[in-house]
């Protein structure tokens, strides 16, 4: 690779950080939702809720970040995002309140949808066409570098909530246990701020404008001056035809016939990327491997296997997704969650729960051993029936705060089947739909409307994660988690037919010659 070359992935990997943001903002409050449980004396949905409420404004950031970007340029939409994240970290540690926590999650959740929009579209526009995919896929990388950094940080502020020193008890890590968590991407956003001082506009974009001389210049930092020339003349070619065809781009023109296949293809993976459960498992990691009984300093250590697998399997996307091309790693991924969503649903389903004299003694509480003691001797064979028997005998309150201790002093079932499951999953998640979905999000559309169509299906995209988010604690306690995992397995099924079916493969081509291929008027 030459300078160039060099020049054009270290922009990229600086806009990538925007992703690392996301990452870590969506995944660290899966260690804060036990502490404030109690502390708010939150139900299961408003559990949900406090995951939830950031993806809801990123959906609705995702809605006008597209179009938005057209018109003041992707790089000062970063900007933005950047500060919000800042704002986000700081109120949420500070939050007095549940009410308050979630209105500065929401003010957080506008970055996300921005920057998980507009940093993809902006490596695209500056990549080569034979390293696209490697690039955008950057993007991804980050977010999975996030989501582990969030993991670990965790981890180390739990083990530190724990520690005599004089340090740890000074900084009240003890004390503001979830608030420190939340609090220490404050760092991270601000160095994404001043990094973006660093990358320069679009050139598509200011091609878009109108500003060829600009674009030329920017163009030629990442390529000869002959390929610049040549792309440049691509490109206003391409918008020039479109402008003849349409004088502004609205929602309308991507429901017209030419754009079928791609948007249906857009809608599908779109909806496909979340429904599978991804989010259920990176955001409720913790309280899913609590579920198998193993306590909660050791489902905070499984937690950060899950950031690492999912670092892993990324990293090994990137080097594959421009060798194998997107179609064999979507349909090689999508068959692995399947799977992995079966195993855990039978793992799930396999396991009893009985009490017995000696599980309860080594119970701390006093009180609750000695309620307990009717229950022993009964088998349960539904993690739904245990816990509403519970509920009954201990009372909604005292069952929630020891929910983890009576789960491990109950169950009876393989909870290394659990970890290859999830595991197994993550990594699927990771090598295919995770990377590609964005990677053929930058590549299906038209120039002209690519901004809003990435938006449009991003919307869609982050509404199912939403949703998931919303009512996975509600699955948990209502549905239980074997019919949970099943559920995810059999939209992973339909889902990998789908791809078999009509996913194109755009590996090595222009985006002006997958426009044409893909767009029939």
């Amino acid at each position: 690779m030459n300078n160039k070359g060099y020049q054009t992935m270290l922009i990229a990997l600086i806009v990538a950080l925007g992703g690392l943001l996301m990452g870590f903002d969506a995944s660290v409050i899966s260690g804060v939702i036990r502490f404030i449980e109690v502390d708010f004396e939150l139900t299961k949905l408003q559990i949900g809720w406090s995951v939830s409420s950031l993806t809801l404004t990123a959906t609705l950031a995702m809605l006008v970040s597209g179009p938005l970007s057209n018109k003041i340029g992707r790089r000062k939409v970063l900007t933005y995002a950047a500060i919000l994240y800042a704002i986000s970290a700081i109120g949420s540690a500070l939050s007095p309140d549940f009410v308050s926590l979630v209105i500065f999650r929401m003010i957080g959740g506008f970055g996300v949808g921005a920057s998980l929009i507009i940093a993809p579209m902006y490596i695209a526009e500056i990549a080569p066409p034979h390293l696209r995919g490697r690039m955008v896929s950057f993007n991804q990388l980050n977010i999975v570098i996030g989501i582990s950094l969030a993991f670990f940080t965790n981890y180390l502020i739990l083990q530190w909530s724990q520690s005599d020193s004089s340090w740890a008890r000074q900084l009240k890590f003890d004390e503001y246990t979830w608030r420190w968590m939340l609090g220490l991407e404050t760092l991270p956003a601000i160095l994404y701020f001043f990094g973006l001082f660093f990358v320069p506009k679009s050139p598509r974009w200011l091609i878009l404008k109108g500003r060829f001389d600009e674009a030329k210049v920017i163009m030629t930092r990442f390529t000869s001056e002959e390929i610049a020339t040549q792309e440049l003349e691509a490109i206003r070619k391409s918008l020039e035809e479109d402008v003849k065809k349409h004088e502004k781009v609205t929602v309308r023109d991507l429901f017209q016939p030419a754009m079928r296949l791609v948007l249906t293809i857009g809608i599908v993976v779109a909806v496909l990327q979340q429904i599978t459960g991804i989010n259920s498992v990176f955001f409720y990691a913790p309280m899913i491997f609590e579920q198998s009984g193993i306590g909660t300093d050791a489902s905070f250590v499984q937690a950060i296997l899950v950031g690492l697998i999912n670092l892993v399997f990324t990293v090994l996307a990137i080097l594959f997704i421009d060798k194998l091309g997107r179609k064999p790693l979507l349909i090689f991924g999508v068959a692995g969650i399947a799977l992995s969503m079966f195993v855990l649903s039978y793992g799930f389903k396999s396991a009893t729960y009985s009490l017995t004299s000696e599980s309860i003694e080594m119970l701390e509480d006093a009180g609750v051993k000695e309620q307990l003691a009717p229950m022993i001797g009964s088998t349960f064979t539904s993690d739904v029936d245990y816990k509403r028997a519970l509920e009954s005998t201990l009372g909604i309150t005292t069952a929630k705060e020891q929910e983890s201790a009576l789960l491990t002093a109950a169950i009876s079932m393989n909870p290394g089947l659990i970890l290859f499951g999830i595991l197994g999953f993550v990594a699927s998640f990771a090598i295919s739909i995770g990377p590609v979905m964005w990677v053929l999000f930058s590549e299906l559309f038209p120039n002209r409307i690519r901004g809003l169509a990435i938006s449009f299906v991003g919307l869609i995209n982050s509404a199912v994660s939403f949703l998931i988010q919303l009512i996975f604690p509600w699955e948990l306690n209502t549905l239980g988690s074997a019919t949970t995992f099943l559920i995810y397995g059999l939209f992973a099924v339909a889902g990998f037919l789908f791809i078999l079916r009509y996913v194109p493969e755009t590996k090595g081509k222009t985006l002006e010659e997958l426009e044409k291929q893909l767009v029939k008027d």
